[in-house]
């Protein structure tokens, strides 16, 4: 891509954007406001895909919007700065050749996160200059950019196992004149080498909080993941807080969307049964409770856990949960005090089940997470009492990764 990008003017663009998120309320702290109004999001994101194909069209077909091509250039301006997320990267290839226009096939394998998400995770973190910063994931940096404007040049690493996007990233980085470092290395990992650090970012989901991660963090310091389930549907955000004394409190709490999970990790789809249940709904039955809201967090965070193997198809007209595995499906609605299941997994029962045990343990919003329970096992739990909804996170082990 063309460097002569770096003498566009697009304070304004940057400035409708804070305006935007300002306005919405998610944008509060004045620290951060100052970082997005300086980072110049078209120096990290100097090409975008676009998806062309519909949903469930398979190879998928996309368009490349180079940035320094006339024709996709407004395209390409209003898509940096709109909340969308940033496709950058399919199936891992080198950045440096990409060819604008039509293509086919292959998956996204990174990506710039929404901007209210990275809002979010920032502001939870409660950056602030001189604080030492490590980014798991990075990717092409934006995040990262953003809290290092804040910490201040040389306190702000990130681990990036793609080599082509850390070498992509940290060229953009030095573009930009922020003084910070990302290494290739694996993530999981951290990077024990300039530990232990204030505050830990990660931009990937995990099923559970690699050691490393808490053994790198400084006393007074924070943590924040999003725990990958298998379900795409029902992310948890943690944050773990160690006090000056090292004692960690983690929280999870369940979000409407959270960072992808690391490569190898394979989500659950509905995809494939689309068709199939708008042709058969399944069998009609009277059900026991109402359908949960889409906010209900706390409940689908546990449903990801003690329901497992079921996502939710968020296309469908109506609440649609499916047990992609076996067969199974439970289609909610349209409000008539029924819902129609097909399979042998009963899925709504399952559901229905659980939302008593819910409301039993007091509808809880968040969860405890004990980090160190001395068995290696990291457990979560609603609260105290024998009505406490409780689960076990799977270990890193089940996780595959990937060849270099």
């Amino acid at each position: 891509m063309s460097p002569d990008l770096q003498i566009t003017d697009t304070s304004s663009l940057r400035a409708a954007m804070v305006d935007r998120l300002t306005s919405a309320g998610v944008l509060t702290d004045p620290q951060l406001r100052g970082a997005l109004l300086r980072v110049r999001r078209e120096v990290l994101l100097p090409h975008a895909y676009v998806r062309v194909s519909g949903p469930g069209t398979d190879p998928i077909d996309w368009r490349l919007l180079d940035g320094s091509h006339p024709e996709d250039r407004q395209e390409w301006l209003d898509l940096i700065h709109s909340d969308e997320s940033i496709l950058l990267q399919r199936d891992g290839e080198p950045l440096d050749t990409l060819a604008r226009g039509p293509v086919t096939g292959g998956h996204m394998t990174s990506m710039s996160t929404y901007t209210p998400a990275t809002v979010e995770a920032l502001q939870g973190l409660g950056l602030a200059p001189g604080l030492r910063y490590l980014e798991l994931g990075p990717g092409p940096g934006v995040s990262f950019a953003l809290a290092a404007t804040i910490t201040g040049p040389g306190l702000a690493t990130g681990v990036e196992r793609d080599a082509h996007m850390a070498a992509f990233a940290q060229r953009n980085l030095y573009r930009l004149s922020v003084g910070a470092a990302i290494v290739e290395g694996d993530a999981l990992d951290g990077y024990e080498a300039l530990a232990p650090y204030d505050r830990i970012h990660s931009g990937i989901g995990v099923p559970c909080v690699p050691p490393a991660w808490v053994e790198q963090l400084a006393p007074g310091g924070r943590l924040l993941s999003t725990l990958a389930t298998r379900t795409p549907s029902w992310p948890g955000q943690l944050l773990v807080i160690r006090s000056n004394r090292g004692r960690d409190e983690a929280v999870l709490c369940g979000r409407p969307r959270g960072y992808r999970p690391m490569r190898g990790y394979r989500w659950l789809s509905a995809l494939d049964h689309r068709a199939r249940i708008e042709a058969d709904p399944g069998t009609a039955r009277p059900t026991r409770i109402v359908p949960p809201p889409d906010d209900a967090y706390g409940f689908w965070l546990a449903a990801a856990y003690l329901a497992a193997g079921l996502v939710r198809d968020f296309q469908a007209g109506t609440l649609t949960i499916v047990a992609p595995e076996d067969d199974s499906w439970a289609v909610a609605g349209p409000g008539d005090g029924t819902v129609r299941v097909h399979g042998p997994r009963d899925v709504w029962a399952e559901l229905e089940h659980l939302h008593v045990r819910w409301e039993e343990a007091g509808r809880p919003d968040t969860y405890q997470v004990d980090l160190t329970d001395g068995t290696g096992a990291q457990t979560v739990t609603s609260g105290p009492g024998p009505k406490a909804l409780t689960w076990t996170l799977p270990p890193l082990a089940t996780v595959p990764r990937p060849t270099p």
